[in-house]
């Protein structure tokens, strides 16, 4: 499920803070960013905001500067603010998670804001957001911190923001660091086996006259364990070095037939 979101950020005093915002979205899906009426207004080609994007460079391209609140707000219809609810009155205050569930259950219904843009809005790093552009909000958004340190860097809010909203999306999936195993067949753990049951012997561990039901309980216990094609070659590595080790352990004893 996608639906347009933007981040909009209210008179950033930082460049570092924008360049963590990109980087920020970017790893989360998204892409559109403003800038209301920024410190500096080559903010998106400073030197430190490139280095703290961290590659996120496109999402620095395509973000926008202006100079009002009403034209960040342009196509958005469902506003978050993320500062407290003033205490005279203002929208309710509610955890981003809670907030999300909410929202994405009214995706098909008949609120009019329902299917239209999602806005996150932050203030200053220094006063955070104006209590009159509060009130244009829907909601205020509480991240649930240390009630005794509960102090988030710009860059940090954006990040977690960004995890909860596309988290209330779908998410992503999970991208494997390696490639995935492949089982070992019927024949391979047969062709292990055989190689076992012979190092066993070499070793003195099997009595090939008597063998009783290990090999059929080795059998069942490697089934269980679901081998992959690299640990039958483990091991048959491990067998090899049994009927090695078997091989020298013979030489070294002395022979009986001499005394």
């Amino acid at each position: 499920m996608q639906r347009p979101t933007r981040f909009i950020l209210i008179q950033t005093s930082h460049a570092g803070n924008v360049g963590a915002t990109a980087r920020a979205m970017k790893t989360m899906g998204f892409c559109d960013l403003v800038l209301v009426a920024p410190r500096w207004d080559n903010v998106l080609r400073r030197e430190e905001t490139i280095q703290r994007a961290s590659g996120a460079l496109d999402v620095l391209k395509n973000a926008r500067i202006v100079a009002t609140l009403d034209e960040a707000l342009d196509g958005m219809t469902h506003l978050c603010a993320t500062a407290m609810t003033p205490r005279d009155f203002g929208p309710p205050t509610r955890t981003p998670r809670q907030h999300f569930e909410m929202l994405t259950k009214t995706q098909h219904a008949a609120a009019p804001q329902a299917d239209g843009g999602v806005a996150f809005l932050f203030g200053s790093e220094r006063f955070g957001m104006a209590n009159e552009d509060v009130y244009r909000c829907h909601v205020a958004l509480s991240i649930p911190t240390d009630p005794q340190f509960g102090s988030l860097n710009l860059g940090a809010a954006v990040q977690l923001i960004g995890y909860e909203w596309r988290q209330a999306l779908g998410g992503f999936a999970v991208q494997p660091a390696t490639a995935p195993s492949v089982l070992a067949d019927a024949q391979q753990l047969g062709g292990m086996l055989g190689h076992w049951e012979k190092a066993l012997v070499d070793i003195g561990f099997l009595d090939p006259q008597a063998p009783k039901k290990l090999m059929p309980r080795l059998n069942q216990l490697f089934n269980r364990a679901q081998l992959t094609q690299e640990e039958i070659h483990i091991l048959r590595g491990v067998a090899k070095a049994m009927t090695a080790a078997g091989s020298r352990a013979s030489m070294a004893a002395p022979d009986s037939s001499k005394s």
